[in-house]
């Protein structure tokens, strides 16, 4: 007799480098499915952008960083297309030029159970699927200012990250039961038991006694990152800094060149920075949602120095509201909130509770639990 293995049900992932915020939340869900399901599932990543979307789209994750230098610009166009009727227009006029490349996308790449994490790809990938096709699942990858572009009525399930981005999908007309509140997705070493700071701080070298403030610029260190940091250091208040750079080659050597008068660690790209957080006592960066969501799991109060106009503005009234950190655009801004912060721990332990209040460490896990109820799989125990 003939005994086939039945094949494994395969998980197709659409997202783009345009922001690092997409892939790396694939990769947190892919991650999550791999812990509760051990090798139940196949998965696979594509970037929709790269890989498929007719000239120019095809180089968007190159233009990205050039395009997000111009703020103002950037705002106005992604207000311009936010909007029901608006994203309707868009995706109806771009069809005729995309519709070649969307068939060519979908029939590449079948699949049981579609997850796109990027909101260009929703009504393209649905219209060429046609009505034939498998559960499609949107996991909205920005926190609260999201464009009308990630909500189209023909997905399964819109899995949103805080309840603002629910109530946007609820205006965009997507059904209530269609639409969850999971928290946004990172990844699991973000997500672990905090542990003692100090055992972590002997295990990286840092000082054990200070307050350390964690600088954070990104990836690619942006925002004002370093005039920031040095006014830290100017400011007279007893800290440690720890300033990571990303991929800003130029930048870490203009820091590593400073006379610091704190003592103060610098780093580039780096895969420690869920230690770095767990181990910090404040974090400074910019109002990106992955930051925040893995700030939020560390219990580490914010400061939010830059923000991207548009999408990420939001970002910056949902730590404010939750009392999770603070909007502080100039340096000075940024110092008095530490001062207050270092010489007053009662308010800082009430920042730190809000934190832990705010954070869905479990959101990954949680995304691969209703795949796995998609695909009738089995929790690995």
């Amino acid at each position: 007799m003939n005994h086939q293995t039945p094949r494994k049900p395969h998980i197709v992932f659409y997202f783009s480098d345009t922001g690092g915020g997409h892939r790396s939340a694939a990769e947190a869900i892919i991650e999550a499915l791999d812990l509760e399901y051990k090798d139940q599932v196949t998965t696979e990543m594509v970037d929709f952008f790269k890989d498929y979307a007719p000239r120019p789209f095809n180089h968007a994750a190159e233009m990205y960083p050039y395009m997000v230098k111009a703020p103002q610009l950037w705002s106005a166009s992604f207000h311009a297309s936010d909007g029901r009727a608006r994203a309707r227009v868009i995706t109806s006029t771009l069809w005729p030029i995309a519709r070649r490349a969307a068939r060519s996308l979908v029939k590449s790449h079948p699949a049981d159970l579609i997850v796109t994490v990027h909101p260009f790809a929703n009504s393209f990938v649905l219209r060429a699927l046609g009505r034939d096709r498998p559960p499609f699942l949107t996991v909205v990858t920005d926190m609260v200012t999201t464009h009308a572009l990630w909500y189209d009525t023909r997905a399964d399930f819109i899995l949103v990250p805080t309840e603002n981005a629910r109530k946007r999908a609820l205006k965009c007309n997507m059904p209530p039961e269609k639409v969850h509140v999971v928290g946004l997705p990172v990844a699991d070493r973000y997500c672990q038991p905090l542990g003692r700071k100090s055992t972590l701080r002997k295990k990286l070298g840092w000082p054990a006694r200070k307050a350390m403030v964690l600088v954070v610029g990104g990836g690619e260190g942006m925002g004002p990152l370093a005039k920031t940091a040095q006014a830290i250091d100017a400011s007279g208040l007893d800290l440690g800094l720890v300033i990571v750079c990303g991929r800003n080659q130029r930048l870490k050597a203009t820091l590593e060149s400073y006379q610091w008068e704190n003592p103060t660690l610098i780093y580039g790209f780096t895969r420690d920075l869920p230690d770095f957080m767990r181990a910090a006592d404040f974090i400074v960066t910019k109002a990106g949602p992955g930051t925040i969501a893995e700030a939020l799991n560390a219990q580490l109060p914010i400061i939010l120095y830059a923000k991207l106009p548009g999408q990420e503005d939001g970002n910056v009234t949902f730590v404010q509201e939750e009392g999770a950190g603070v909007w502080a655009p100039r340096p000075q801004d940024v110092v008095r909130t530490l001062t207050r912060w270092i010489s007053r721990p009662a308010e800082r332990r009430k920042v730190i509770e809000n934190c832990r209040r705010a954070g869905k460490p479990e959101a990954a896990r949680t995304i691969a639990h209703i795949i796995g109820e998609r695909l009738g799989l089995e929790v690995e125990t």
